[in-house]
């Protein structure tokens, strides 16, 4: 039979800053043994480091420890903080701390559980894991629970991948979450309010690594941003797409999911316009032989154009070179317009006015479908040609004669980020009456 034993030690004193934690839990806890796991709670390493800071607005401890701004709802924000953590106000904790201070984490989790595994070796001669432990709130789960932030001298993560269930079927993406799951098991014996800060698991050696070695550290749990699918809350990913949608104009050849290009369609048919109608169509082209049939069309009639306007054939030349955005691009679409639904007046004044609405529905379309191809994690370049050319558009693409070709967008991944975007102050666009 196997299993393991967790208790929460007693006796511990208050701590305060300078305190020898290893020394305070050897005292409290002389039986450990080699292959035990310590978990500590961050805030009695918080206070032994010092890490306590006067602050009599709460939050601006939290601005000074945030990184990013994950989420906000209100007064509360979800933030990356210094360590690198995706939590509730930055783990900043006004709670078991005198009034008008604030705890902040550890600055370097990691290397306080190393000191305290080093400190009870020397203490106690014993090889021990240790793991220092925050309260977390989880997405789409109701309730707290306590993980690792600190590590030391424990495999914080079992890596299954490449092995086999018990019924022979491969595990392709299972690690687990080992410090974690430890840090959960201490934090049903220690309490939120029981004054046990630590807890210790026994019967579980494997987890713990050789006296020469101090693992990865708990820094190994935190997800890259690139793995990251759920960064940003939903504001923040709306802000975030469109400081995304930049105009790229240089793509490498890889292929673009058409899956992507269509979700960034179903963004852009919730704009707003006129008369509940519907007055995006989009054209995509997602065969080379499609998009060189348009694109040698439009090139003639650009260039018939170009001549007629009188343009030296060198002058010609170079302005059709600029126009080799398009022919670049591994993915063309075509935003049309369409005006059915309209009203017709008999003014030209309102005529007029009534195509300026649905024109201006079609651009808040196509932003919608720009921002949305960002968040695809892909390029584009909003690109006006089809405009001049819109019978030859039709003809080539074979649609309505009543759709007008809104321009044309170019589609793939950045070959170079686009350079930095200079800094536009919003009062500068703002007329208050």
């Amino acid at each position: 039979m196997t299993g393991y034993r967790v208790w929460a030690p007693s006796g511990l004193p208050e701590v305060a800053p300078g305190d020898d934690l290893a020394k305070l839990i050897a005292a409290a806890e002389p039986g450990l043994a080699d292959g035990d796991v310590l978990l500590v709670t961050s805030k009695i390493v918080s206070k032994a480091e010092g890490r306590i800071v006067r602050a009599a607005d709460r939050e601006a401890a939290i601005d000074a420890e945030t990184v990013r701004v994950v989420a906000r709802r209100g007064p509360l924000r979800i933030v990356e903080n210094r360590q690198g953590l995706v939590m509730a106000a930055a783990g900043v904790d006004a709670s078991n701390t005198a009034e008008g201070t604030v705890l902040l984490l550890p600055e370097d989790p990691d290397a306080s559980a190393r000191a305290i595994r080093e400190g009870l070796r020397e203490a106690l001669g014993v090889t021990v894991g240790v793991v220092v432990t925050d309260t977390f709130g989880r997405p789409w789960r109701a309730g707290l629970t306590d993980v690792a932030i600190g590590a030391a001298g424990v495999r914080v993560l079992d890596d299954l991948r490449g092995g086999t269930d018990a019924h022979g079927n491969p595990l392709s993406a299972t690690v687990v979450a080992t410090a974690d799951e430890l840090a959960s098991a201490g934090d049903l014996v220690k309490g939120k309010a029981s004054g046990l800060p630590v807890a210790v698991v026994r019967g579980l050696p494997h987890v713990v690594t050789g006296a020469a070695e101090q693992g990865e550290g708990a820094r190994a749990m935190v997800r890259s941003a690139r793995d990251d699918m759920f960064r940003l809350g939903t504001s923040e990913a709306v802000r975030e797409a469109l400081s995304l949608r930049r105009t790229v104009r240089s793509f490498t050849d890889e292929p673009v999911d058409p899956g992507s290009v269509r979700r960034a369609v179903a963004a852009a048919v919730t704009a707003p316009a006129p008369h509940h109608t519907t007055p995006w169509r989009f054209v995509l082209l997602e065969s080379a032989e499609s998009r060189l049939a348009l694109l040698d069309a439009m090139r003639d009639a650009w260039i018939a154009d170009l001549r007629r306007d009188g343009k030296s054939e060198e002058s010609v030349a170079k302005r059709v070179r600029r126009g080799d955005v398009l022919r670049d691009a591994p993915y063309l679409a075509v935003p049309c317009l369409v005006m059915d639904g309209s009203h017709t007046y008999g003014d030209a004044r309102r005529d007029a006015a009534e195509r300026e609405m649905f024109v201006v529905a079609t651009g808040a379309g196509v932003q919608n479908f720009l921002v949305a191809l960002a968040g695809e994690r892909l390029g584009s370049a909003w690109v006006s040609s089809t405009m001049f050319c819109r019978d030859v558009v039709r003809e080539v693409l074979d649609v309505p004669a009543h759709w007008d070709p809104m321009g044309a967008v170019a589609i793939g991944h950045a070959a170079q980020e686009p350079p930095a975007r200079p800094a536009r102050e919003a009062g500068a666009f703002i007329e208050v009456r």
